[in-house]
């Protein structure tokens, strides 16, 4: 999200790069894909856009938030990339809203779930999730005004093995469970789930599915760490396939619906370079299961649609 050390950050990565060499299930070659700059985002507002979600309610849409210290609103946007809605969360602060994931509330409505879940030093004693129903959007080419959401619920959350940074948090559209996968700078990442149902006025703890390490590679234009750093993850609509973003590459791995989560993981993902962007920190799929949408943090916004 930040910049960090580099010295640092390179001296550790170079390391988990060596190990990476002896890891055939990380692949260094991408498999051929296209990317294309649908737009870049006419609202100025959106400037640190940390996450992408595509709407439930308007498969047409996309929601995104703003990294930490933007106000607690979300945006709505389009395929042309104007904006469509501005909602403020009510009763909410923006910490370090780092993603946002569309699904389904306990009564089957559509609703967007804003994980305020980073934590570059590690020193928060929990997280929190903001739930809201998903807000219609009535198509309208006059200025959008800025509305408010209900009251959120509000779902807080600890690890059971002490702080971690995180800027990913998906939804699986089946089960709809809520799951975290964290960020380190030496690529050490690791995927938790929220407890069944959700509970409110306590801080649950999180279950641990599966570690993973992300290996640094070298790609023009990118330091080798960049790609050990994850921004963001998805699953796909249909639940066959997750993606996970780092700063270079995009890697996706099958879902098979006979195993559990942490199985699949264990195989082989593939990966993809999209076209260079500055800070890439949020994608999603499209309604087809297999198209990618990326955004990148810092003006210009561009909105990329990807697909191998």
């Amino acid at each position: 999200m930040k910049t960090r050390a580099f010295l640092f950050s390179l001296g550790l990565c170079f390391t988990v790069f060596a190990r990476a060499e002896n890891a055939p299930s990380w692949p260094e070659k991408p498999v051929p894909s296209t990317s294309e700059r649908v737009a870049i985002l006419d609202d100025k507002r959106i400037k640190e856009s940390s996450g992408l979600a595509l709407g439930v309610r308007d498969p047409s849409m996309f929601w995104t938030v703003n990294d930490s210290g933007g106000e607690p609103c979300v945006f709505a946007i389009d395929r042309s990339g104007k904006t469509r809605a501005k909602v403020r969360v009510r009763e909410a602060a923006n910490f370090d809203w780092e993603d946002l994931a569309c699904g389904k509330d306990d009564q089957g409505a559509p609703a967007l779930f804003i994980g305020d879940i980073g934590d570059n030093f590690q020193m928060r004693p929990s997280l929190q999730v903001y739930q809201i129903p998903e807000p219609e959007i009535n198509a309208t080419d006059k200025p959008v005004a800025e509305t408010d959401s209900p009251a959120p619920h509000l779902w807080r959350a600890s690890y059971p093995d002490g702080s971690h940074n995180a800027e990913s948090l998906l939804i699986h559209p089946q089960t709809n469970r809520l799951y975290i996968l964290t960020k380190s700078e030496d690529g050490k990442s690791a995927l938790y789930a929220f407890p069944q149902p959700l509970q409110e006025k306590v801080s649950m703890m999180l279950e641990k599915v599966i570690d993973l390490t992300f290996p640094a590679l070298i790609r023009a234009g990118k330091r080798p760490h960049d790609n050990c750093m994850t921004t963001g993850a998805c699953f796909s609509p249909d639940g066959t396939r997750m993606v996970v973003a780092t700063y270079s590459s995009l890697y996706e791995w099958l879902l098979p619906k006979d195993k559990p989560i942490a199985e699949a993981l264990q195989q082989a993902p593939v990966r993809i370079e999209p076209e260079l962007l500055r800070q890439v920190e949020g994608v999603c799929y499209d309604s087809d299961s297999l198209t990618l949408w990326i955004t990148s943090e810092h003006l210009p916004t561009p909105l990329l649609r990807v697909k191998r």
